[in-house]
């Protein structure tokens, strides 16, 4: 423990760890310098944006001009939004901080305690009840903020497909389930925390460990269906087609599911899921070209049935004129979107490329160093989790709640350890791309993994040029030109 100590003092060094202003003043400082690195990394992604008027001619082969001019001011007008929203959002932390906002906020939910009678020591209460205030106040102020993106930008370039009545019964919803996970789990890790000893990390960590195993086994089954509709792909080519491809290399493929996802937006996606011998394959309805599958008609009966549900609640929020105008541009929406699917050929490219991920252990490798990360990252809390000196500079000074020092540690004190992995991670990911790539071209279907990767991008209208400083920090896949260079390449080069 003391060589971890001495790497720490060094970290944030012998004068910080003195004394709470200095420790206080580093924290938000570095929370600017981040700020002002990512605002000018943004800024140079957005000049791209502004700049790139024609398609490059090494593009011509691949974008139209028309293309092009789409996802130039999609990016364009979510950049701005951004721009705004980031300064937003580090004024609010700002002000947060400065104010003394956490004591405030821990104060305030003793308070609420005490007027409904409670006495004593009630750690725990207090840190679920402000759980739920935090949640609740962020929720809703950042309810316009996620208006605008959804039913302006998003709706002004053809991807919103919400109405107004489902976006808040959604919205509600994810609050609802949010605080239904979360609350348990927060008591339990209390608790381990409280009787573990001095080496609670270890049992904190091994508690974590079982909430992720666990919550990736339920949610896809039991959480997720609370928000789309997951139907079985029926017998049919397609699903022929996709079960030999998982057989031929051995994956335990046990579903496939298609996912109603053109009912929030027209992105398209696929993604598999599942541990152990229990595979699913899930595709996005909005992936799949009519000429290959209706999907339409195999989420009609169901919708159909919800219809009446909610025809009440939606006439509080739209007549019925305004109703069928939403229907209408939806299927317009639809019907512009569909030409911009993947054929069957493309959707097995695309999935190639899923299943390598799994062939090569990505998902293992990625989880494995998530787990030593939480490791560490628990071990060096409990170091600092009871440091007076830590507390008092964000404004306790006679009590130390856990909660807010998870908060402090995990939010503030790890920020630098937090964006070099975060870099790190994005490199790793990348390089997992690129080798996924390689797997489906090796299955044969490198052709039609560059034809789907092309449609992908022209239907979520993601620009094709990035900057080379913000891909490098930001993106987690590769750009689309390094991908389809990669794919071109004979296996000797």
């Amino acid at each position: 423990m003391t060589s971890i100590e001495s790497m720490l003092h060094l970290y944030l060094g012998q004068l910080i760890i003195q004394s709470p202003n200095l420790i206080f003043n580093f924290c938000l400082g570095f929370l600017w310098l981040v700020f002002a690195w990512k605002f000018y990394l943004s800024y140079r992604q957005y000049r791209i944006y502004v700049n790139t008027e024609k398609v490059p001619a090494i593009l011509e082969s691949i974008m139209d001009q028309e293309t092009l001019t789409k996802a130039r001011l999609y990016n364009i007008d979510k950049s701005l939004y951004k721009f705004v929203y980031s300064i937003y959002s580090q004024i609010l932390v700002y002000l947060i901080l400065v104010n003394n906002g956490l004591p405030y906020a821990w104060n305030l939910s003793r308070s609420i305690l005490e007027h409904y009678g409670y006495k004593g020591n009630y750690e725990l209460s207090q840190t679920l009840l402000l759980l739920n205030l935090s949640s609740l106040f962020f929720t809703i102020i950042d309810l316009p903020w996620s208006f605008y993106h959804v039913f302006v930008i998003e709706e002004r370039h053809g991807f919103n497909k919400y109405t107004l009545g489902f976006y808040l019964k959604d919205k509600a919803k994810k609050f609802v389930v949010m605080q239904a996970i979360s609350l348990p789990i927060t008591a339990l890790a209390y608790h381990i925390i409280r009787i573990g000893g001095d080496y609670f990390f270890i049992y904190l960590w091994a508690f974590c460990s079982f909430v992720i195993l666990f919550l990736s086994v339920v949610y896809p089954d039991y959480i997720a269906p609370l928000f789309d509709k997951y139907i079985p792909l029926p017998e049919s080519e397609l699903r022929e087609r996709i079960e030999k491809l998982a057989s031929s290399i051995n994956y335990p493929l046990k579903r496939i599911f298609i996912i109603n996802g053109s009912q929030r937006s027209s992105h398209s996606n696929a993604f598999l899921f599942g541990i152990f011998k229990n595979k699913t394959i899930v595709l996005f309805d909005t992936l799949i070209d009519k000429s290959v599958l209706d999907v339409s008609t195999l989420f009609e009966n169901k919708k159909e049935d919800e219809s009446k549900d909610e025809s009440k609640d939606e006439s509080k929020d739209e007549s019925k004129d305004e109703k069928k105008d939403n229907e209408d541009k939806i299927d317009a929406k639809k019907d512009d979107k569909e030409k911009e699917a993947c054929n069957a050929e493309e959707i097995l490219a695309v999935l190639a490329h899923e299943l390598g991920h799994w062939k090569l252990s990505h998902t293992i490798k990625l989880m494995t160093i998530s787990q030593i990360n939480l490791f560490f990252t628990l071990l060096v809390f409990g170091m600092l989790y009871q440091n007076e000196k830590i507390f008092a500079a964000f404004g306790f000074y006679n009590e130390k709640p856990i909660l807010i020092g998870l908060t402090i540690i995990f939010e503030y004190i790890f920020q630098p350890y937090n964006e070099i992995l975060s870099f790190f991670m994005s490199a790793i990911s990348r390089k997992f791309e690129f080798q996924a790539d390689a797997f489906g071209k090796q299955l044969g279907k490198g052709e039609e993994l560059k034809s789907a990767l092309i449609k992908l991008q022209s239907s979520n209208l993601s620009f094709p040029v990035d900057d080379w400083l913000y891909s490098a920090v930001n993106h987690s896949h590769p750009p689309l030109l390094e991908r389809l260079e990669a794919l071109g390449k004979s296996k000797t080069e």
